[in-house]
C-alpha cells in the first residue's frame, strides 16, 4: 500500500469513528416532512386551490363557449360548403381561421396566467409551511428536518403535525 492510500484509508477510518461516536453522545432529533401531502392536503393547499378556481372558472368557460362557436362554424362549412357562394364560403373559411387563432392565442395566456398565479400560491404555501415548521422544530426541540429523502422512517415523519398545524392558520 503506498502512502497516500494509506492517508486515505486512515481519514475514512477517522471519519466513520467520529460519526459513531457523535450519533453515540448526542440525542440527534430529526423529523421529516412530506412536501408533497401538505401541497395535496393542507387546508391552506384546498384553499389556494379553490381561490384559482373561482378566479379562473370563468375564463375557462369563455374559452370552452369560443371551442363551441369554431365547431359549429366548421359544422356549417362542411354542411353547406359546396352550396355556398365563392365568396360566402372565403368569408367563413377566414372568420374561422382568425377565431382559432384568436382561441390558441387565448388557451396560451390562460394557461400562463394560471401557471404564474398556481406558482405564487405554491410559494405562500410553502412560506406558510416553513413557519409552521419551524414552530414545532423550536417548541419539541429538533435538530434537524428533513423534506427531502430517499428514505425516512414513519417514527420521524411530523407531516401530520404539520398539517394539522396548518388547519389552524389562516
Amino acid at each position: 500500500m503506498n502512502p497516500n492510500q494509506y492517508k486515505w484509508w486512515l481519514l475514512i477510518l477517522g471519519l466513520i469513528l467520529g460519526a459513531n461516536a457523535l450519533a453515540q453522545t448526542s440525542d440527534l432529533k430529526i423529523g421529516f416532512i412530506d412536501m408533497d401531502r401538505i401541497r395535496k392536503e393542507s387546508a391552506p393547499a384546498d384553499r389556494a386551490f379553490k381561490k384559482l378556481k373561482k378566479e379562473f372558472d370563468p375564463r375557462g368557460q369563455e374559452l370552452d363557449r369560443m371551442g363551441q362557436q369554431i365547431k359549429s362554424l366548421q359544422a356549417q362549412l362542411e354542411k353547406e360548403g359546396l352550396t355556398m357562394s365563392e365568396n360566402d364560403r372565403r368569408a367563413k373559411e377566414q372568420e374561422l381561421a382568425r377565431l382559432s387563432r384568436d382561441l390558441q392565442r387565448s388557451q396560451r395566456e390562460f394557461q400562463e396566467d394560471v401557471n404564474l398565479r398556481q406558482n405564487e400560491e405554491y410559494s405562500a404555501l410553502i412560506e406558510l409551511t416553513s413557519k409552521v415548521v419551524k414552530q414545532i422544530t423550536e417548541t419539541e426541540k429538533y435538530d434537524l428536518i428533513l423534506q427531502d429523502a430517499v428514505y425516512h422512517s414513519p417514527r420521524i415523519d411530523i407531516t401530520d403535525k404539520v398539517l394539522k398545524a396548518l388547519a389552524t392558520e389562516k
